[in-house]
């Protein structure tokens, strides 16, 4: 199990299920780790589908790639890899380009049932608990401003991982 800790030091403890979507386990416990994500921001939030994070840092109000990581192949059924997790409010996945195998560090989590997404995209856990489920709402529902065609959700304030770590 993991814990994001928001700036706010809510918490959001999530399982990760090693067995479905090795991995993409591996893969993200090595950036944990590696505390690669301590200081990333939310990027982009579309209420009652997702919240993204994993990819940028701010530097006063710069936004910065938050630097490179490894691609993985994606294990999910239209890569031609099992993976029966569904896509449901509180579900874990990896974002990724078209390109299947581009996941690296970005990931995004439900806020609501997403079937679209089932067979596409590398599910590998859940949020464990009621209270961890609270706070993913309270993201769901944060502000967002339009800044580009590449950021046309972006949270403002600024929603900051301060950490994830192994618990």
């Amino acid at each position: 199990m993991i814990r994001i800790t928001l700036d706010t030091k809510e918490t959001i403890d999530v399982l990760l299920y090693e067995n479905k979507a090795p991995i993409t386990v591996k893969n993200f416990l090595k950036l944990v780790d590696q505390k690669y994500f301590d200081g990333v921001i939310f990027h982009r939030i579309i209420k009652d589908f997702m919240v993204q994070a994993g990819g940028y840092k701010i530097d006063g109000n710069n936004l910065i790639e938050a630097g490179d990581a490894e691609t993985i192949k994606g294990e999910f059924e239209a890569n031609g890899i099992k993976n029966d997790i569904k896509h449901v409010k509180g579900v874990i996945s990896m974002a990724r380009t078209n390109i299947k195998d581009s996941a690296s560090s970005q990931f995004f989590i439900c806020t609501a049932d997403a079937p679209h997404l089932d067979g596409q995209y590398a599910a590998f856990g859940k949020v464990a608990d009621d209270k961890s489920l609270e706070v993913l709402e309270k993201l769901n529902n944060a502000r967002t401003e339009f800044v580009s065609n590449a950021f046309a959700d972006f949270p403002y304030p600024f929603i900051t991982i301060e950490s994830i770590r192994v618990i």
